[in-house]
């Protein structure tokens, strides 16, 4: 871990959005207080006590405004306070959300396997309809040259345009073959990564347990409040935000993981591959997401597997089968003599 470490800002995190709410609820208590009780409130000031408190409050929130240790101790205390307000109501510590990523991830690997599995069945049973058009193909264009030979003009039509078409659908299902190849690489090499990053995450968390017990035992308010008046850093504060980088980094791979788990099972069910037929919308998704930069969880290995299904071959069904090859030509040429 470097020794700079930039996590988020306490106003966007939960116990900052309490905070900018604490603030606006003092701010406006202030004010019905000052219009409701501003006669009175004038009047306590016109004495002398009135005004030694007045004089006092004066001098104390320029003081506050001047000296840099004070604002510190203020922030902190003010943080402090925020913080136990806002653990009382939703998770905040970094360890136990971690322990919460780390457990999605664990039943993410699980629905990930899973849905690898249904994409491998489908795609054999893609690759299964090409091999099935490419031999009714062949089969279809053996008939229209025996009905040249014969001078049948009605079946060599409709031999030939049935091969065409057969033809033009084997494109389009070898483009769907080819996203669904890159599919399933992707979630592969996903849950791949996942494990590790599992197995690398929970050794890290053990780590961490037993460096927060260390500074925990030493730790106090009153010692943390005065290491900030020395201005010294609060190690606690150090070792959470540590811990919020760490979780950060782990929520935006398991989100990562998730959103392409719900695009890879919405593509799916946009295939009626019995019918040969996919919808646009799937196809698209798809794409746009092979266009997007980067990818944390997969790093350089997302544009590796996109080259590896784009430069090969993916279309050799078995040894015992014909290997298909579809061209984008279209069979006008029969017809010549």
């Amino acid at each position: 871990m470097s020794q700079t470490i930039t996590g988020k800002s306490f106003w966007s995190k939960p116990e900052g959005v309490v905070g900018a709410l604490f603030l606006a609820g003092s701010a406006a208590l202030v004010t019905y207080l000052v219009m409701s009780f501003g006669l009175v409130i004038y009047g306590f000031l016109q004495t002398t006590l009135g005004a030694i408190v007045g004089l006092l409050t004066l001098g104390l929130i320029i003081f506050m405004a001047l000296d840099g240790k004070t604002r510190k101790l203020v922030g902190y205390l003010y943080k402090s306070l925020m913080r136990w307000i806002t653990g009382l109501f939703i998770k905040i510590d970094p360890m136990s959300i971690i322990k919460g990523y780390l457990d999605d991830l664990k039943y993410n690997l699980k629905k990930m396997n899973i849905q690898i599995g249904k994409l491998r069945g489908q795609k054999h049973k893609l690759m299964e309809l090409i091999h099935q058009n490419t031999q009714q193909i062949k089969s279809n264009m053996e008939m229209a040259s025996q009905a040249k030979t014969t001078k049948d003009e009605k079946v060599l039509i409709l031999k030939t345009r049935k091969a065409g078409r057969l033809k033009e659908s084997n494109v389009k299902l070898s483009d769907l073959l080819k996203k669904m190849e890159i599919m399933q690489r992707v979630l592969t090499k996903m849950r791949d990564n996942s494990a590790i990053l599992i197995e690398d995450t929970e050794d890290q968390v053990r780590i961490k347990e037993q460096e927060q017990k260390a500074i925990l035992a030493s730790h106090s308010a009153m010692k943390s409040a005065m290491n900030i008046i020395k201005g010294d850093p609060d190690k606690k504060a150090m070792f959470d935000q540590a811990m919020e980088v760490i979780a950060d980094d782990v929520s935006l791979k398991v989100g990562e993981m998730e959103k392409f788990m719900d695009m890879s099972e919405d593509f799916m069910k946009s295939i009626d591959i019995q019918n040969g037929i996919f919808e646009e919308k799937g196809m698209k998704m798809l794409e746009q997401w092979e266009k997007e930069s980067t990818s944390m969880l997969l790093g350089e290995a997302k544009q590796d597997i996109l080259d590896e299904v784009n430069n090969e071959d993916i279309l050799d069904l078995s040894t015992s089968k014909q290997k298909v090859k579809v061209k984008s030509n279209d069979y006008d040429d029969f017809f010549e003599d």
